[in-house]
């Protein structure tokens, strides 16, 4: 921003002293425009010593994907994002056969198990589990009588989900890879955390009766925000920076107008 050409510096009236016309060495002042030295980047210093920044959902030192931040305006923006309690997607990989301390592939190992046993069929069986379990819940924390019309509006709208604190939710879970002892899941949910999924892997696992690591957690959504909007770290400059704000402030105004009104 520093590095951005600032305004030309304001002008103002000054009284100089120049040689009058009738010469002899006689002196006359004469009213000539001169730039304010305050203004003068020199004398002023960078125009931004400070900036404001705010972290979305955060994301911890195991995990990656899309991380969003607000810059200035946008932080009021960010908590309003997060007042609307919107879904999260997460394409999280996993692998069958041993167990750990932190319930991630770098953890200590606790013990190792048999998988093959296990078929994609039994693993979507679980999966819909899960996601019939927690669905349940998410009716429950979204405080809302199922039989009313306001329920089929909000439905229809995609809006029935919790508008308050509530525990981690699964709203959508679906197995994308399996070769064992290799697989990979999309997982939809509120609330969560990354370890909160690193630990549904492990639970996953036992409920096969064997044992399951966490090899990566990768988010791939964040409300209204994807992998398409996020800028690798090869594009953290000012021009990138400003185009990404806004490509997505529309669909920031939109979501704000639907869920918040």
């Amino acid at each position: 921003l520093n590095a951005v050409p600032g305004r030309a510096p304001r002008q103002r009236i000054r009284f100089l002293p120049a040689p009058a016309p009738g010469g002899g060495g006689a002196v006359e002042l004469v009213p000539a425009r001169v730039p304010v030295l305050a203004d003068h980047p020199l004398v002023r210093g960078p125009r931004f010593r400070k900036l404001k920044i705010g972290a979305g959902h955060r994301l911890d030192v195991k995990a990656s994907g899309v991380f969003v931040l607000g810059i200035g305006h946008g932080n009021k923006l960010l908590t309003d994002l997060y007042n609307c309690h919107l879904t999260k997607v997460y394409t999280v990989g996993g692998l069958f056969g041993k167990a750990t301390d932190d319930f991630s592939d770098t953890g200590n190992l606790i013990e190792k198990t048999t998988f093959d046993h296990i078929t994609r069929e039994k693993l979507e069986r679980i999966l819909a589990v899960i996601q019939g379990t927690n669905q349940k819940a998410l009716l429950m924390y979204s405080n809302i009588d199922m039989k009313t019309q306001e329920a089929y509006e909000l439905a229809v709208k995609g809006l029935i989900r919790p508008m308050g604190k509530s525990p981690p939710i699964i709203t959508a879970v679906r197995c994308l890879q399996f070769a064992l002892p290799e697989f990979q899941l999309e997982i939809h949910c509120l609330h969560e955390t990354q370890q909160y999924l690193r630990k549904m892997v492990h639970e996953i696992g036992l409920e096969l009766k064997s044992s399951a690591v966490c090899t990566q957690v990768r988010r791939i959504r964040d409300g209204v925000f994807t992998v398409d909007d996020a800028l690798p770290r090869t594009q953290w400059n000012l021009q990138s920076i400003q185009q990404a704000i806004r490509n997505c402030q529309l669909k920031v105004e939109t979501e704000l107008e639907k869920t918040l009104g």
